[in-house]
């Protein structure tokens, strides 16, 4: 995909996930999401510091002690006590924006967007369609080792193909399935992706 089509996907796939967000129940939004001892909430939240500038990450990781994992986390909690109405309408008002955190590239903010939706509407049982080819672009970013995925390393020995784009990677037993699937295995999503996946290497990916 070149530089537009992944900022009208990244616009796209936020607009959508705002729609969602406006009919999520009190309920739906404390569900646990994909991510482990992530809410809906926190997650959503996540979301809405794509546009985090120098100064305000600086500090973050400062106050993070210098750990990533804490920053990012850390940084969801606080923005996660905001009413659940504030994060559709912050999630709107980013479309048409191509500023992005600092240091990472234009495939990171689509990244985020696709595998968090996910991360929101698997665990409440919404469907959310992830198109192909926006998919396929992220797993090439993701691919082998970007951090902190490292896919390349945990999928050692099982060939990755997508059976519903021109996509694969990876060398062994044979795994297959929709490239949203795969992009989840990517990005550590393993139960959530093996039941769409096929293959004798299916086997292998626990």
């Amino acid at each position: 995909m070149d530089l537009d089509a992944v900022w009208k996907t990244i616009d796209d796939e936020r607009l959508s996930l705002a729609d969602l967000l406006d009919d999520l129940s009190p309920t739906e939004w404390e569900t646990p999401s994909l991510c482990t001892g992530w809410r809906v909430r926190d997650v959503a939240a996540h979301l809405t510091l794509s546009h985090t500038g120098v100064l305000a990450g600086t500090t973050a990781f400062v106050r993070a002690r210098g750990s990533f994992n804490r920053m990012i986390r850390d940084s969801a909690l606080r923005q996660a006590r905001l009413p659940t109405s504030s994060y559709a309408p912050m999630l709107r008002a980013m479309a048409g924006s191509r500023r992005k955190a600092p240091m990472i590239s234009h495939l990171e903010p689509l990244i985020d967007v696709l595998v968090h939706g996910q991360d929101i509407a698997i665990p409440l049982h919404r469907e959310r369609e992830m198109p192909p080819a926006a998919a396929a672009a992220a797993a090439d970013r993701v691919w082998p080792d970007l951090y902190p995925f490292r896919a390349g390393r945990r999928l050692r020995g099982v060939q990755l193909r997508a059976t519903d784009h021109a996509w694969s990677a990876g060398e062994g037993a044979l795994v297959e399935g929709p490239i949203s699937a795969l992009l989840l295995l990517l990005t550590g999503r393993r139960e959530a992706a093996v039941s769409r996946l096929r293959g004798p290497g299916v086997a292998l990916l626990a």
